[in-house]
């Protein structure tokens, strides 16, 4: 969406929240991703700590959990108008109760876990629809959203895709996630993971879209929906397959290496920006970048 008048806040995680409990390696106490800064900001852009906040816990597996540690979160920074939506089916999605909480809050926040859950159990609702028209006629509204709720932004989706195998075609999977964003793709735990192949296919198969591969405790605070400014302690990486000239991916089977010829990439850390529109790196996105790098170093 163009010269929308909300803002978007999309975080790479940094503990999964949900997803890897399958693999019993879910880190139940770590809150390090919240004292590092990134959920003070987003309050900030909320518009401090008397707004409302909704977070919405329907990506992850054990949600209970992930409320109170989002609560436990929020209240370390003295912020204690925060609301937690269980939305766990569509059925849910339709209750008026949750739509009525969110047509009167000042900002939304999607956990982390499973971004297939979030497109499965939102698209088409009513309560998709009204978190678009607010983001995109309501100055000052957040959607933000970690990990999972980070991917699912865009209207092009990463689902699926192996870290170790996402050089081979096929290994990626797409699908439409929620929309706030057209022309990009977002990635999260970027380098902890290693998903810049997995990033450079989906971007390869769609090089109309600028990949965001955001890393762990580092985010995209997006404006207009296209003004990008890095946030957090690590780097956000854009991958713009625009200028791509070879490019075998159209014509391999499936499981065979890819081949990109001149797929640009750009390295961004806090302060740094991009336009997406424009395909520009930014080396202070906003007037007050290095501000924020002095009071998050003290």
């Amino acid at each position: 969406m163009q010269f929308a008048k909300g803002k978007l806040i999309a975080i790479g995680g940094a503990e999964d929240k949900g997803t890897d409990l399958e693999k019993g390696e879910i880190y139940r106490n770590n809150l390090n991703f919240f004292e590092l800064g990134i959920l003070r900001r987003i309050v900030e852009e909320t518009g401090g700590m008397g707004k409302r906040i909704e977070v919405i816990t329907t990506a992850s597996t054990i949600p209970y959990e992930v409320g109170e540690n989002y609560l436990d979160a929020f209240g370390r920074i003295g912020c204690t108008n925060i609301g937690i939506m269980h939305i766990r089916n569509r059925a849910d999605a339709q209750e008026s109760g949750f739509l009525e909480r969110i047509n009167t809050c000042d900002g939304v926040m999607f956990s982390g876990g499973n971004q297939l859950r979030l497109s499965s159990t939102f698209g088409g609702t009513a309560f998709l629809d009204t978190l678009l028209r607010r983001y995109q006629n309501e100055e000052g509204f957040v959607i933000a959203g970690t990990s999972a709720g980070a991917m699912a932004m865009s209207n092009t989706m990463i689902y699926e895709g192996n870290a170790t195998r996402a050089h081979l075609k096929g290994e990626v999977k797409i699908t439409t996630g929620l929309g706030f964003m057209d022309d990009v793709i977002f990635d999260s735990h970027f380098e902890k993971r290693g998903r810049f192949s997995r990033l450079a296919q989906a971007v390869a198969g769609n090089p109309s879209c600028i990949g965001i591969g955001l890393g762990e405790d580092t985010g995209m605070l997006i404006t207009a929906g296209n003004k990008m400014e890095a946030i957090g302690s690590g780097l956000v990486i854009i991958v713009d397959g625009h200028e791509i000239m070879h490019s075998n991916i159209a014509d391999i089977p499936d499981g065979n290496p890819i081949s990109i010829e001149n797929m640009k990439v750009h390295f961004c850390e806090r302060g740094n920006g991009y336009l997406v529109q424009e395909r520009k790196f930014l080396p202070e996105a906003t007037a007050g970048a290095l501000i924020h790098k002095q009071v998050d170093v003290e």
